[in-house]
Protein backbone atom coordinates (compact mmCIF):
# COMPACT_ATOMS: atom_id res chain seq x y z
CA UNK A 1 0.00 0.00 0.00
CA UNK A 2 1.38 3.36 -1.04
CA UNK A 3 0.11 6.45 0.77
CA UNK A 4 0.74 9.96 -0.57
CA UNK A 5 -0.59 13.01 1.22
CA UNK A 6 -1.00 16.38 -0.47
CA UNK A 7 -2.67 19.09 1.56
CA UNK A 8 -6.03 17.83 2.83
CA UNK A 9 -6.06 14.82 0.51
CA UNK A 10 -4.56 11.37 0.97
CA UNK A 11 -4.15 9.08 -2.04
CA UNK A 12 -3.98 5.40 -1.14
CA UNK A 13 -2.78 3.02 -3.86
CA UNK A 14 -2.80 -0.76 -3.71
CA UNK A 15 0.60 -2.27 -4.48
CA UNK A 16 -0.12 -5.87 -3.42
CA UNK A 17 -2.67 -6.96 -6.00
CA UNK A 18 -5.17 -8.37 -3.49
CA UNK A 19 -8.27 -6.20 -3.22
CA UNK A 20 -9.70 -7.90 -0.12
CA UNK A 21 -6.44 -7.49 1.80
CA UNK A 22 -6.15 -3.91 0.60
CA UNK A 23 -9.65 -3.06 1.84
CA UNK A 24 -8.90 -4.68 5.20
CA UNK A 25 -5.64 -2.74 5.52
CA UNK A 26 -7.27 0.59 4.61
CA UNK A 27 -10.08 -0.10 7.08
CA UNK A 28 -7.60 -1.08 9.79
CA UNK A 29 -5.48 2.06 9.26
CA UNK A 30 -8.48 4.36 8.69
CA UNK A 31 -7.85 6.40 11.86
CA UNK A 32 -4.61 7.73 10.37
CA UNK A 33 -6.39 9.32 7.38
CA UNK A 34 -9.88 9.98 8.73
CA UNK A 35 -9.37 13.77 8.83
CA UNK A 36 -8.38 13.96 5.13
CA UNK A 37 -10.14 13.52 1.83
CA UNK A 38 -9.35 10.04 0.52
CA UNK A 39 -8.59 8.84 -2.99
CA UNK A 40 -8.51 5.05 -3.38
CA UNK A 41 -6.41 4.22 -6.45
CA UNK A 42 -7.20 0.71 -7.71
CA UNK A 43 -6.42 1.22 -11.40
CA UNK A 44 -4.11 -1.80 -11.34
CA UNK A 45 -7.11 -4.16 -11.30
CA UNK A 46 -8.40 -5.01 -14.74
CA UNK A 47 -11.38 -7.29 -13.98
CA UNK A 48 -13.24 -5.62 -11.13
CA UNK A 49 -16.88 -6.39 -10.51
CA UNK A 50 -19.46 -3.99 -9.17
CA UNK A 51 -19.50 -6.14 -6.02
CA UNK A 52 -15.75 -5.49 -5.58
CA UNK A 53 -16.28 -1.74 -5.81
CA UNK A 54 -19.34 -1.80 -3.55
CA UNK A 55 -17.27 -3.49 -0.84
CA UNK A 56 -15.82 -0.02 -0.18
CA UNK A 57 -19.30 1.44 0.43
CA UNK A 58 -19.33 1.11 4.26
CA UNK A 59 -15.97 2.90 4.51
CA UNK A 60 -17.18 5.60 2.12
CA UNK A 61 -20.35 6.18 4.16
CA UNK A 62 -18.37 6.59 7.39
CA UNK A 63 -15.96 8.98 5.72
CA UNK A 64 -18.65 11.12 4.09
CA UNK A 65 -20.58 11.29 7.35
CA UNK A 66 -17.48 12.97 8.81
CA UNK A 67 -17.78 15.63 6.05
CA UNK A 68 -14.81 14.43 3.97
CA UNK A 69 -14.59 13.24 0.38
CA UNK A 70 -14.05 9.60 -0.60
CA UNK A 71 -13.27 8.96 -4.27
CA UNK A 72 -12.25 5.72 -5.98
CA UNK A 73 -10.19 5.61 -9.17
CA UNK A 74 -10.54 2.63 -11.47
CA UNK A 75 -10.28 2.44 -15.22
CA UNK A 76 -11.90 -0.88 -16.14
CA UNK A 77 -15.51 -0.75 -14.96
CA UNK A 78 -19.00 0.29 -16.01
CA UNK A 79 -19.24 3.38 -13.83
CA UNK A 80 -23.02 3.58 -14.32
CA UNK A 81 -23.51 0.20 -12.62
CA UNK A 82 -21.88 1.30 -9.37
CA UNK A 83 -23.91 2.63 -6.44
CA UNK A 84 -24.54 6.36 -6.73
CA UNK A 85 -23.37 6.66 -3.12
CA UNK A 86 -19.81 5.97 -4.30
CA UNK A 87 -17.75 8.45 -6.29
CA UNK A 88 -15.92 6.36 -8.89
CA UNK A 89 -13.86 8.00 -11.63
CA UNK A 90 -11.31 6.99 -14.26
CA UNK A 91 -8.35 9.25 -13.41
CA UNK A 92 -6.59 10.96 -10.52
CA UNK A 93 -7.31 14.34 -12.14
CA UNK A 94 -11.05 13.62 -12.04
CA UNK A 95 -10.75 12.46 -8.42
CA UNK A 96 -9.06 15.71 -7.42
CA UNK A 97 -11.70 17.69 -9.33
CA UNK A 98 -14.51 15.93 -7.44
CA UNK A 99 -12.81 16.60 -4.12
CA UNK A 100 -12.41 20.27 -5.05
CA UNK A 101 -16.11 20.53 -5.97
CA UNK A 102 -17.21 18.77 -2.78
CA UNK A 103 -15.03 21.08 -0.67
CA UNK A 104 -16.64 24.10 -2.33
CA UNK A 105 -20.10 22.63 -1.62
CA UNK A 106 -19.18 22.08 2.03
CA UNK A 107 -17.82 25.63 2.31
CA UNK A 108 -21.12 26.93 0.92
CA UNK A 109 -23.09 24.84 3.41
CA UNK A 110 -24.57 22.20 1.11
Amino acid sequence: MKVVQKGHTTCIKDTQGDLVSFLMKVTHEYKSFEKHNIIIDIRMYKNLSVKDINSFLPLSKIHKKAKNSFVMVTSDLDHNAVSDKLAVVRSLIEANDIIEMEEIERDLGF
